[in-house]
């Protein structure tokens, strides 16, 4: 049998707004264009339903376990919801926990380990396969101008865009990351670098061509440089080293 990982998890609910939208002001997660809610790297659909009542007769058959570098900041932030604690924020051996319901009555707990425990649950992993399998990796491609990628990621595409050490570290949605590093016989690739998710890729390409970015004419794609094709509609432009980038609604 192949590996097998727990992908997200649905969250019912007879009124999906009202519950998503207080998840997002208690956690503040990236809102994905396919309607998830991504808790850095774990996804959570919240999801009408038709056959659920308003509240949760059993709230303790499953728990979201939410864990945070500042558990008070994020308890502040809560109280001044008004949310109803069944715990309070309390010190145990492990760290800070607190149990919470939110508008539904799920149980929510805030948990900040300490790093007794996460010294532990290091020590405590198998030896089997290499550290690449527990490494956080990330791509990276070359530019021929540093400067001139930085002003088109940071400036034109409103990308958070870091520098160190003559290097590019764009911060993607999602807790994504990729190095953009100098190369003086710089090649752009034949193949996209970069796809950019999108809600509404009529309006992402109307934005980006307001900021000065051209859209390819390949074969097969509309006026505005947009493919309809097989596949999502998708639009290709490159940066100023050449690569290849996309908008694509999904």
């Amino acid at each position: 049998m192949g590996r097998i990982q727990l992908g997200s998890i649905l969250l019912g609910t007879a009124d999906a707004e009202r519950l998503r939208a207080w998840y997002v002001a208690a956690f503040d997660p990236v809102q994905t264009p396919s309607g998830f809610l991504d808790f850095g790297g774990f996804e959570v659909l919240v999801d009408g339903r038709d056959d659920l009542a308003g509240k949760n007769a059993e709230p303790g058959r499953v728990i979201l376990n939410f864990e945070v570098d500042d558990a008070r900041a994020v308890a502040a932030r809560l109280d001044d919801m008004g949310v109803t604690w069944l715990v309070p924020l309390e010190e145990r051996k492990d760290g800070l926990f607190g149990t919470l319901l939110d508008p539904d009555g799920n149980y929510v707990q805030v948990i900040e380990l300490n790093e007794a425990y996460l010294a532990a649950k290091r020590a405590d992993r198998p030896a089997a396969g290499t550290s690449l399998a527990r490494s956080k990796a990330f791509n990276g491609f070359s530019v021929d101008d540093i400067p001139a990628a930085k002003r088109f990621y940071g400036e034109t595409l409103g990308l958070d865009v870091d520098e160190e050490y003559g290097m590019l570290h764009l911060r993607l949605a999602g807790g994504r990351e990729v190095l953009v590093y100098p190369k003086a016989e710089h090649q752009p690739a034949t193949y996209t670098m970069l796809n950019f998710p999108v809600d509404d890729i009529e309006q992402a390409v109307d934005d980006l061509v307001a900021r000065g970015v051209r859209f390819e004419a390949y074969d097969n794609v509309d006026a505005k440089g947009i493919y309809r094709g097989e596949g999502p509609p998708i639009a290709w432009f490159r940066d100023p080293a050449g690569n290849i980038l996309s908008v694509l609604q999904e």
